[in-house]
């Protein structure tokens, strides 16, 4: 209990309990390693992974495997890392990213991984379209024309009742989900064991299933990159319609709301399920290359007089093997509608998941009102907070989706919008150990900052060399969301690596400056002026302003006589810097209190800056009442001015014609302003300082005698 307690503090990760007002809460293996392994083992294994072993030959289509497996081990481990950095909410990827790189980042990748779902769902529901009709061609049977259109209305009727089982609940869905990887495993053993009994029959053998063959696993060692439906595919092309085999290692991170632990179960349900699904996708690959040919005309003629004319497609047309079939898996297996069930359960499971994964990170980030307009489709309902408007939402898109009922034109859509999604994973990483925020401390260590950038621009090469254009439309998508999140500055602190890295940068900025020899072509004002609060003299803030505009350091030094608390200290500070952004000031504010005016401003003038980022002039005000002050007090300031030359400062007075207090002109209550105080300031020595009788005087004067009424000397 103690251990465990010592490493909650450690990270700063307070752990929910599993069950909270009645909500389901899954572990590593039910919410994280189930869900990966359905979705990765997803329609690409049944439909799509014979016909790249057809095209990209044995050799070519393990690289891209292997090469897929690259992309999502580094970004496995990236995301590691993330996850075990603190706690994880709800939102999955775009939660991680928000949370590290700032929200224009996570704003954009969240809302464009929203759409990647939303698509996926498309894309899976269409495999299990495909599927459908290939078995009722089986019967002869078919609903309109055994092509598009019964994709479409297959497809239509398929993502309603999907639709249905994830609105009642996630615990029915997470049932479901057990069922469906039950069946999807009967079907992969059934392909394994079928490949080793061989052919059935000659049919079999027809239609070009021949068995463990040497010849034939040579012969389709190398690739034949062909020519599909006007398009001549190479390496690029198929990996693009097969990549979205990957996209299934988030399907636990997107629940991450839903998880016990999150930051234990990503790491180890992700990684285990990569290892297992890439070593299946190659021993499936290989056997698929090893026992079917590449084409076959199904004559069984040719196989009953013992010849080879069935691989023959010159005399006749081949509708069978690798390159013409997606039913090889089938063709392959012991018992054929085993098959079909595993690829029936791998993509509604898929599309399960990914209908689930859509809304579910598109409800995070509605609730943080990153973009106008989307906010209505945060409200959750019931015990576990679903998502059912986003529910609604990913409905629509999918069905229109559907309605495109092409496999192969859908995939490569999303393929760049995941490696997106991807590079940005592999960034946050990056870029946390760069910047090496205290906050950055994962407890997960099998991660490398530098691999994480490698994985990143891995990511981005594969989106071009898939498809420029696509990639393209892909940045401009990504460039125009982190625009409109930057231009509307959401009121969020959420400590992103970008934030410590500007730290990062500042701090280095100025230890170079230290190096940097003074020379009279770079001399810059910079300048403190004592104003006392900004908003009390705006008038000499400006002028200083006009000065240094946004080229060289502008200090506000405020000297007040009374003792000022360190709430109250902190409510000036927040008044100072609110008035610079409200006037597009670029300045700092510097409060000294408890002193005298001579004091405070030798005080001010010696301490301002950092390195030879300090003052080289002082900006006053002129004292129009110095034929009537005390003389102490005229002494004060001719002491300020005589220190500020001592310290080799330059010195500047300001003389208005009718004071300083602009407050009537420009439409101000100045002192109404400064003394609004928060309710949290409760009634002690700050509430003292802001109700003060010298309120006006301690506030606004860099000392009592700089008046802020009209001059009473005529201007010369």
């Amino acid at each position: 209990m103690l251990r465990a307690c010592k490493e909650t503090m450690r990270r700063g990760t307070v752990h929910e309990p599993a069950e909270m007002d009645g909500a389901i809460k899954f572990g590593w293996i039910k919410g994280v390693l189930m869900r990966c392994l359905l979705n990765i083992w997803g329609v690409m294994l049944f439909l799509r992974l014979s016909w790249v072993v057809g095209q990209a030959g044995i050799v070519q289509g393990v690289v891209l495997i292997l090469m897929t497996t690259v992309v999502t081990t580094i970004t496995a481990l990236s995301m590691s890392a993330i996850s075990t950095n603190g706690v994880i909410k709800g939102g999955g990827t775009y939660y991680m990213i928000s949370r590290s790189l700032g929200p224009e980042f996570g704003g954009s990748i969240g809302l464009i991984f929203s759409l990647a779902n939303a698509v996926a769902c498309a894309m899976y529901v269409v495999g299990f379209c495909e599927s459908m009709i290939d078995l009722l061609a089986s019967f002869g049977v078919a609903i309109v024309d055994g092509a598009v259109n019964d994709v479409r209305i297959i497809g239509c009727i398929t993502i309603v009742l999907l639709l249905c089982i994830v609105v009642v609940g996630m615990e029915w869905e997470a049932k479901a989900q057990i069922v469906l990887l039950i069946i999807l495993l009967v079907a992969i053993v059934d392909f394994c064991v079928g490949s080793v009994w061989g052919p059935k029959s000659d049919m079999d053998v027809a239609r070009g299933f021949v068995g463990f063959n040497a010849s034939v696993m040579f012969e389709n060692m190398n690739s034949a990159y062909r020519n599909v439906k006007g398009t001549q595919h190479d390496f690029f092309s198929v990996f693009s319609i097969f990549f979205p085999a990957a996209t299934g290692i988030l399907a636990g991170a997107n629940i991450s709301g839903d998880l016990k632990d999150p930051s234990s179960s990503i790491p180890k349900g992700t990684i285990l399920a990569i290892v297992l699904t890439s070593a299946s996708y190659v021993g499936m690959a290989i056997i698929a290359g090893a026992t079917v040919l590449r084409d076959a005309t199904g004559n069984l003629t040719d196989v009953v007089n013992g010849t080879w004319d069935f691989s023959n497609c010159e005399v006749q047309s081949c509708s069978y093997g690798l390159h013409n079939s997606f039913q090889v898996m089938e063709l392959v297996s012991v018992f054929g509608p085993l098959i079909y069930a595993g690829c029936f359960a791998a993509t509604l499971s898929s599309a399960l998941a990914s209908l689930v994964s859509a809304p579910k990170v598109f409800q995070a980030l509605c609730k943080d009102k990153l973009y106008p307009k989307i906010s209505w489709f945060g409200k959750g309902f019931g015990k576990n907070n679903e998502p059912v408007r986003g529910y609604i939402l990913t409905f629509i898109i999918s069905v229109a989706v559907i309605l495109v009922g092409d496999l192969n034109m859908i995939a490569p859509l999303i393929s760049n919008f995941f490696l997106a999604a991807y590079c940005l994973v592999n960034f946050s990483t990056f870029h946390a150990s760069l910047a090496k925020p205290v906050g950055w401390r994962p407890t997960f260590k099998y991660y490398n900052m530098w691999l994480s950038l490698l994985g990143a621009i891995f990511c981005i090469a594969v989106m071009f060399l898939i498809s420029w254009p696509t990639a393209l439309i892909t940045f401009a998508a990504v460039l125009s969301l982190y625009l409109i999140v930057a231009y509307r500055k959401p009121d969020v602190n959420w400590g992103s690596t970008t934030q410590a890295q500007t730290y990062k940068n500042a701090l280095l900025s100025v230890q170079q400056l230290n190096n940097v020899e003074e020379h009279v072509k770079n001399y810059r004002p910079q300048i403190l002026v004592l104003c006392g609060h900004p908003s009390s003299r705006p008038l000499l803030v400006n002028f200083a302003y006009l000065l240094t505009k946004k080229l060289s350091l502008l200090v506000c030094g405020h000297v007040t006589k009374t003792h000022v608390s360190q709430k109250y200290r902190n409510h000036l500070q927040k008044k100072a810097a609110e008035w610079f952004r409200r006037h597009k000031v670029k300045g700092f504010y510097s409060l000294i209190d408890d002193n005298d005016f001579e004091t405070g401003s030798r005080a001010i003038m010696q301490a301002s800056g950092i390195g030879k980022l300090r003052p080289n002039v002082l900006l006053m005000g002129f004292k129009s009442d110095w034929d009537r002050c005390e003389s102490g007090e005229l002494e004060q300031y001719f002491n300020v001015v005589h220190k500020a030359l001592d310290m080799y400062l330059s010195v500047a007075i300001l003389r208005v014609g009718k004071g300083f207090d602009y407050s009537q002109v420009l439409g101000e209550d100045t002192v109404k302003f400064i003394s609004e105080y928060p309710r949290t300031l409760v009634a002690n020595d700050s509430t003292n300082d802001l109700l003060s009788h010298n309120k006006v005087s301690s506030l606004h004067g860099s000392c009592d005698s700089l008046s802020r009424n009209v001059s009473q000397v005529p201007v010369i």
